[in-house]
């Protein structure tokens, strides 16, 4: 593992622990899944997601850049940023974020299907029937992939 990625926190006095770290993980609403492609262009992209059993669930298109840099390199990092209150007196903001590093691979069959009905379950926890036949529908359409949690940093400013 790169030195960088052992690095520790510049501000470890505003550092959560594991606990409260998969927390804002849990409660977040969006993320940014950063990769690099095979040119050395980082690429960071905004996804709806969500984090069961260790892991990042993402979906998305058939094709695209994210897709061509997870074959050229199927490291990533994934930021959430989940509670923010701007403080404009202050010139600061109150934050809760989390931060994680590790190898992306792709779900397939079972695990892709539970993968969707579990974004299904957090984005329209109201509509289970008509997203499972939404799912349906359009499996053929989409790419499900999970990002293993092998790194985890939390920090709150509250």
């Amino acid at each position: 593992m790169p030195d960088h990625a052992l690095r520790s926190m510049r501000r470890e006095d505003r550092a959560v622990d594991d606990i409260e770290a998969r927390k804002i993980l849990e409660k977040g609403e969006y993320g940014v899944l950063s990769t690099v492609g095979a040119d050395g262009e980082p690429y960071g992209v905004p996804l709806s997601y969500v984090y069961r059993e260790g892991d990042i669930h993402l979906h998305c298109a058939l094709e695209g850049r994210k897709i061509d840099n997870l074959k050229h390199h199927p490291q990533a990092s994934f930021c959430v940023v989940a509670s923010t209150r701007l403080e404009p007196e202050m010139f600061s903001t109150y934050y809760e974020s989390a931060i994680v590093t590790g190898e992306v691979r792709e779900l397939a069959g079972e695990e892709k299907l539970r993968s969707l009905m579990w974004l299904i379950q957090k984005y329209s926890p109201a509509f289970q029937e008509e997203g499972a036949r939404y799912i349906e529908s359009r499996e053929d359409l989409t790419r499900v992939f999970a990002l293993k949690v092998e790194n985890l940093s939390g920090k709150r400013r509250a």
